[in-house]
């Protein structure tokens, strides 16, 4: 069932939603050679060392997508989230420009309170804007909607990365110990 927002859609922005919501899964060739990047993210968020955040972020990334066979994208973890009314910004993805490669803007504190996001928070929001990525380069959708489909690609990969029988991430590595899926 299409979100509420499918309704004001053109045809052909239909139909690229349709096949977004079609694809469900992204399947990782070998996904526990992963894990010790996905361990080192969690050790340096832990730490709140943005920038050591910053670089097991980017080593992921960088795993992820040449694991996928797309092309890099590079990312920037900031401090407090920005806020507004409409709530707080989680990440985004920025699609390339200029002859600059994509980049994923991640926000490593709570915008209010300026607590350290939790470890799965933080991953599914960093997974979620992978997405984004996928969508144009490995699926080739002329946009990336926020599909059931996307939802479930996203979960696709945080499952692989962290299996369900993990507990060293359950602790919330951060201070909120919060695993709310409330991304922007």
């Amino acid at each position: 069932m299409p979100f509420a927002y499918y309704a004001r859609l053109s045809k052909r922005q239909r139909a690229v939603y349709d096949k977004s919501d079609s694809l469900t899964q992204v399947l990782l060739p070998e996904p526990e050679t992963l894990r010790p990047l996905v361990e080192a993210l969690a050790e340096a968020l832990a730490r709140e060392e943005r920038e050591q955040t910053q670089l097991a972020c980017q080593r992921l990334l960088d795993g992820l997508t040449a694991a996928l066979g797309v092309g890099p994208v590079r990312v920037e973890v900031l401090a407090a989230r920005p806020h507004a009314r409409w709530g707080e910004l989680h990440g985004l993805y920025t699609e390339a420009r200029a002859g600059r490669l994509p980049k994923i803007t991640l926000w490593m504190r709570t915008a209010r309170q300026r607590r350290v996001v939790a470890f799965r928070t933080f991953l599914r929001t960093l997974l979620h804007e992978l997405c984004h990525h996928l969508d144009y380069r490995r699926f080739r959708l002329a946009d990336s909607f926020h599909t059931a489909g996307f939802y479930k690609r996203e979960s696709s990969l945080f499952h692989q990365l962290i299996p369900e029988q993990e507990t060293l991430y359950d602790n919330g590595f951060g201070a909120n110990g919060t695993d709310a899926p409330d991304r922007r």
